[in-house]
């Protein structure tokens, strides 16, 4: 396996429009939503973790954001043939450091049913049904205690 390393998007444009542009090729294209459904207006107040190559393509990425202390997981994502290589994993476990590092006591995330697995054998634990999205995909809670 190669030798990856996690970066933080900070402040950089084109890697931010990188990162959304993976977003949407793995979250939202396969169903026809609009790339405007994979990022908020200000991405800055979020930490948006991601692993690239030497040509600097962005493979894997996910953001944390802090709500009133509850740190939440959002826009996992892993490029199709990067999946199944432990990037997912490190991008995790790097926004878990950062939780900790903002002083959270828990994360949240809202996993589609065909990564509950995945988060399992991260130890989040599953918390309930949410929503469906597009009246498709089933969505679930989990948290991961970090105190």
């Amino acid at each position: 396996m190669n030798n990856y390393t996690v970066h933080f998007c900070q402040n950089d444009e084109e890697i931010l429009q990188k990162i959304i542009q993976l977003r949407y090729k793995i979250l939202r294209s396969p169903w026809g939503q609009p790339i405007e459904s994979v990022f908020d207006l200000d991405e800055s107040p979020f930490y948006n973790a991601y692993v690239s190559n030497e040509a600097g393509q962005i493979l894997a990425c996910g953001r944390l954001q802090i709500n009133e202390g509850v740190a939440q997981i959002r826009y996992m994502a892993v490029a199709e043939k990067q999946q199944g290589k432990g990037l997912g994993k490190l991008i995790i476990e790097t926004l878990e450091t950062k939780a900790r590092e903002l002083n959270a006591e828990k994360i949240i995330l809202q996993a589609r049913e065909n990564a509950l697995g995945f988060y399992d054998n991260l130890n989040y634990r599953l918390v309930k049904p949410s929503h469906k999205l597009w009246n498709i995909i089933q969505h679930y809670e989990m948290e991961k205690i970090l105190r």
